[in-house]
Parts: C-alpha cells; sequence; structure tokens
C-alpha cells in the first residue's frame, strides 16, 4: 500500500527525517509512535502529497508520488486525512461531511445517501442539521472523520486524532477506527504520542526518535522486546540494567548485574555484555519467606525504597542489590501492608527478561 525508500525531509538547514524506509500494508493499523517535533506528521504528510521527500522515494497505492498534479489529484482523491485540530466550516454538519463530496460532483441524492451513512457510520445520525460551532471536541473530530470518509477512501490518514480529547471521547474515536479497519478493511496509518493507545490499536508500531524509525514491528515486539534504551524507554520500561552473561546452560543465560545473578532464555555466549529490560508489570511483591521451590527463575530479598500511587495500581521501587520497579494493584499493596523500609521478596520469570548486546542496546 505504502513503501518509503530512504526518505530524508530537510527545511532549510533544519533535517527533520534522516533516511527513513518501512512499509505499509494494505488492511493494517500501522501506527508512528513518539515525542512531538520527531517527524511523525511529516510522515503523513508526504503519504498525502502535501510535502515532497526531500531525498529517496515514496510509493503510494503502487504509484510513485513524483508524477504531475493531474495524477496526484486523482490519487489523493483515494485517500482521506484528519488533523490533530480538526477544521470545520461555518454552517451544519452535513455542509461539512458534503464538502468533497461537491468537490468531487456527486449527485445531491447521492451526497445525502452518503452523509447519513457516514454520520451513522460515526455515531452522529441525526446531526445533519446541528451547527459545527455547538459540537464538543469528540464531535468535531467525528465530524472531521466522516468527511474524510464520505467519498470512500481506501486510505486514512489520522494525525493525533485523539490528542485534545477527554477519555470518553478518546474511547470513542478509538473505537470507531478498530471498526472501520475490521469492517471495511481500509488503511490506516495513525500518528500517537499515547503509548497505550497505541498498543490497543496498532497492527503494527513505528518508533519515530530523533527523526529516524529506531524499532518497527507488532506491539508484542516494541513494548515487550524493545531494541534500545530509547524505545524501551519511551514504551514505560522502568528496569535497564546493564550486566555480562557468565554462564549459558541449554539458552538459558546466568547474568551478572552489578553482583546480582538474574536468568534469562538467550542464544548469547559467556562473556557478552548485555542490556536487560524487565516491564514493571511483570515484578511480583511478596512478604512471605523465599523458597528454593518457587517458580519464577529469578526471586531476590529487597527493601521497599517508594511508594507512589498510580490511579489504580502502586508503583513500588525496590533494591535488590539493583534497583528494581515494580507496578501492582492498590488493592494488593494495602492486602500486603507495604511500606518503605519494609523488607520483601521481588521476583520475575526468566522469560520476563529481553536480553540485547550492548552494541544493539544501544
Amino acid at each position: 500500500m505504502i513503501r518509503f525508500d530512504h526518505v530524508s525531509r530537510s527545511y532549510g538547514e533544519k533535517e527533520v527525517l534522516c533516511d527513513i524506509s518501512f512499509e505499509v500494508r494494505e488492511g493494517e493499523i500501522f501506527t508512528l509512535v513518539g515525542p512531538s517535533g520527531t517527524g511523525k506528521t511529516t510522515i503523513l504528510r508526504i503519504i498525502a502529497m502535501l510535502e515532497d521527500p526531500g531525498a529517496g522515494t515514496v510509493a503510494v497505492m503502487g504509484t510513485d508520488t513524483r508524477i504531475s498534479e493531474t495524477r496526484r489529484v486523482a490519487l489523493r482523491r483515494q485517500m482521506g486525512m484528519v488533523f490533530q485540530k480538526p477544521a470545520a466550516l461555518r454552517g451544519s454538519v452535513a455542509e461539512n461531511v458534503a464538502l468533497g463530496l461537491k468537490f468531487r460532483k456527486f449527485p445531491p441524492d447521492d451526497i445525502s445517501r452518503r452523509v447519513s451513512e457516514v454520520l451513522d457510520l460515526v455515531g452522529l445520525s441525526g446531526y445533519e442539521g446541528r451547527k459545527t460551532s455547538t459540537l464538543s471536541g469528540g464531535e468535531l473530530q467525528r465530524v472531521a472523520i466522516a468527511r474524510a470518509l464520505a467519498p470512500g477512501p481506501r486510505l486514512l490518514l489520522l494525525d493525533e486524532p485523539t490528542a485534545n480529547l477527554d477519555p470518553v471521547a478518546t474511547e470513542k474515536i478509538e473505537n470507531l477506527i478498530l471498526s472501520l479497519n475490521e469492517e471495511s478493511g481500509i488503511t490506516i496509518v495513525l500518528s500517537t504520542h499515547d503509548m497505550a493507545q497505541a498498543q490497543r490499536l496498532a497492527s503494527r508500531i513505528a518508533v519515530v526518535l530523533d527523526r529516524k524509525i529506531c524499532q518497527l514491528g507488532n506491539p508484542f515486539q516494541i513494548f515487550y522486546q524493545p531494541g534500545s534504551r530509547e524505545v524501551a524507554r519511551m514504551v514505560g520500561i522502568d528496569n535497564i540494567l546493564a550486566g555480562e552473561i557468565v554462564a549459558n546452560e541449554g539458552g538459558l543465560a546466568f547474568i551478572d548485574v552489578s553482583g546480582v545473578i538474574l536468568h534469562a532464555p538467550c542464544s548469547l555466549d559467556p562473556g557478552t555484555r548485555v542490556t536487560l529490560f524487565v516491564r514493571p508489570e511483570d515484578l511480583f511483591i511478596g512478604t512471605g519467606a523465599i523458597t528454593a521451590h518457587s517458580s519464577p527463575r529469578n526471586v531476590l530479598p529487597a527493601t521497599i525504597l517508594r511508594l507512589i500511587p498510580q490511579g489504580p495500581n502502586t508503583r513500588i521501587t525496590v533494591d535488590a542489590g539493583v534497583r528494581l520497579t515494580a507496578v501492582i494493584t492498590r488493592q494488593s499493596c494495602e492486602e500486603l501492608g507495604l511500606s518503605p523500609g519494609m523488607p520483601v521478596s521481588v521476583s520475575f520469570k526468566a522469560n520476563a527478561v529481553h536480553v540485547v548486546p550492548v552494541e544493539k542496546a544501544g
């Protein structure tokens, strides 16, 4: 559906994209994640042919985007784009949604029917006569999506579609995105800085950092198998540890981390310096005695350093010879009677540890 080959883009002396290459497959939700200013919007604008790649090539639906303006218009008409801040014309919802259809000279009866169809699709049936000035932010965003969908595009581009919305409106937009993809098979490319949203929506994720794509993969690969410290930090992995493999028994590595031996599955040889990544949700806190028959491979005595409430959860930092962070439910924290200075055990399974050689981990 979309192919970027070694694309770079600069504005004057400022480079905003550097040697970007990736493919978007037909029918998937391809998500660009990263902080503001890393180039996500520029990628979307290049796909929409609102900007040209400064270097490299871009193909959309099998067509190189360096084409005549007439052919660009024809190709662009197979896309819909919704910007972070939806622009609404004065007037009614129906007039806004019908805009693209009027440009394409659809017959009036077809316009009326199509407007009703897409408003029903986005959950705004009956809103045809409402003035856009009376709508909430979430409703305006759904009107913008309806306007983009009305001409029947094969490709939908969404730039931070819920950045300015409350949780209720965000959930409605996310459910709409999923239903559009599942029911109509439309290919969706969206950008977001919300890691949880990317995990909920994406078929595949491209992590954009410092003008480059640092990692591309499915949500499990990105969130549980990060390829670098930068990606790990972005997706919420607090436990990033440096160590050295001291033994490897049939694919189970024994790793020295500041004098603490941890176990993890990997095929690297002894003597290899590595970086370990462990998600905080994969750590378990216990108050009983450590037993030799404990199920997790990694079981360490520890002392609680800090407890930080985090919505329905509690973030717990412990000293286990190395500093580790766990996230457990607030209810579990209360039931265990946890408090700073308290001795506990911290445990996690070997397969909860993702191991990357230092030269690759960055």
